[in-house]
């Protein structure tokens, strides 16, 4: 067989068999082009919407939810409608003990203040935060570090500012690590400064949480809560035993919906990535099926030719000719024919990539970041169109050894 394939011969006639009608050999190579152009352009576009997504949530530790209080929509055990509910550090750690599947509970404050630096200033929101806020919204520390144990055990005046709030108070490349800025007119050093994520709450400066507290006289009271589940847990099952935990410690209403607001991110990231996993499926079957449509037209094409060529196969079967070489021959341009369109097709959907990144996949509010396939994907591709044309490829090889020589001779 192999050096069936690197006979001249072999060529020669796949070539003579092709240029007979090259209209018609370049409209059947069409189908099979179209399909791996589909299958390579729309994964690649799928990727890019998944990197982009994934640069969007990459801050965060996706199954969690955000939880806070607000007032009662129902009266309950002597309370009227309209109780202001407020949360506390101790909720919080009964959230943490008593609901299953949890990972993490960080409670936080925030507030906006006037900051101060030398001649500039501007109003930012000022958050107090314990150090596990790391681990759930991971920072991109640029200089410095973030919060620790320490500066919460011994209530340190230490801040930590975004790269926007850098800008607006510090000169280009001052460094802004052991400087001092006022918030409230009181002095914190900037222990570092972090890039600002994707999905932030504005430029904020965080501080340790029991300083926070004493700045702004909070006593237990937290501002809102990120709770994040254990990666084989529901964040929605924890996100509902969470409340009804709560509402049991505050007297609210079991069917109360309104007492306690949250915003649930496991559960927008899971509808994202079910969208992009419907999306490959269905780039999956879009393509194998136009694939699959324009292998067919080449086994069409392959049957007319052989039909043309019967006299052709008649004259090689009276000259010893075996019939599985004739159905060798068919079968091998029936490859061939699938494996150029599909190159081809290869190549394109390669060179739309390249210019869907360089047209949506740039800056800051890119949508499709680094559209590409994988080249498993791309052999995965190949070895399809093979198994396709050997396959279709048999149906006209069969055709063609099917008529007996004599009868072959004698067709006109």
């Amino acid at each position: 067989m192999i050096k069936f394939l690197f006979d001249i011969d072999t060529w020669q006639e796949v070539y003579d068999s092709m240029s007979k009608n090259k209209l018609r050999t370049f409209i059947t190579m069409i189908g099979v082009w179209w399909g791996i152009l589909l299958l390579i352009g729309l994964l690649g576009a799928a990727r890019g919407m998944e990197n982009s997504f994934n640069k969007l949530f990459g801050d965060f530790a996706t199954n969690s939810v955000f939880m806070w209080a607000q007032s009662t929509s129902k009266p309950f055990k002597g309370f009227q409608e309209g109780k202001r509910v407020q949360v506390t550090l101790s909720d919080a750690q009964k959230i943490r003990d008593n609901v299953e599947g949890i990972e993490f509970v960080v409670p936080r404050n925030q507030n906006g203040s006037l900051v101060v630096r030398k001649f500039l200033s501007g109003n930012f929101t000022v958050a107090g935060d314990y150090p596990l806020f790391d681990k759930v919204q991971k920072k991109k520390m640029m200089n410095g570090r973030f919060i620790n144990q320490n500066d919460i055990d011994d209530n340190k005046k230490v801040a930590v500012i975004s790269d926007d709030i850098y800008k607006q108070l510090f000169e280009k490349d001052e460094q802004a690590v052991g400087e001092y800025i006022e918030i409230n007119s009181i002095n914190f050093t900037v222990i570092g400064v972090f890039e600002q994520g994707n999905i932030g709450m504005g430029d904020q400066i965080h501080i340790p949480f029991t300083t926070f507290q004493q700045i702004y006289n909070q006593g237990e009271q937290i501002g809102f809560m990120m709770i994040t589940g254990k990666p084989e847990y529901d964040i929605l099952q924890i996100e509902e035993d969470a409340k009804l935990l709560l509402k049991n410690l505050h007297r609210v209403h079991p069917e109360d919906k309104r007492a306690f607001g949250s915003f649930n991110l496991g559960e927008q990231f899971a509808r994202l990535t079910g969208f992009l996993t419907g999306m490959q499926f269905l780039t999956w079957f879009v393509g194998i099926a136009t694939l699959i449509a324009g292998v067919f037209a080449i086994g069409n094409i392959l049957l007319i030719t052989v039909k043309e060529r019967t006299k052709e196969i008649g004259v090689r079967r009276a000259l010893g000719a075996t019939p599985f070489e004739i159905k060798r021959q068919i079968v091998v341009e029936a490859v061939f024919l699938t494996l150029v369109a599909g190159l081809m097709g290869i190549i394109s959907g390669g060179w739309i990539l390249i210019w869907l990144d360089s047209a949506f996949g740039q800056g800051e509010d890119a949508t499709l970041i680094n559209a590409s396939v994988s080249i498993g994907i791309v052999f995965l591709a190949l070895l399809i169109l093979v198994t396709l044309g050997t396959l279709i490829g048999l149906i006209p090889a069969f055709k063609a050894t099917s008529v007996k020589p004599i009868e072959a001779l004698r067709e006109e």
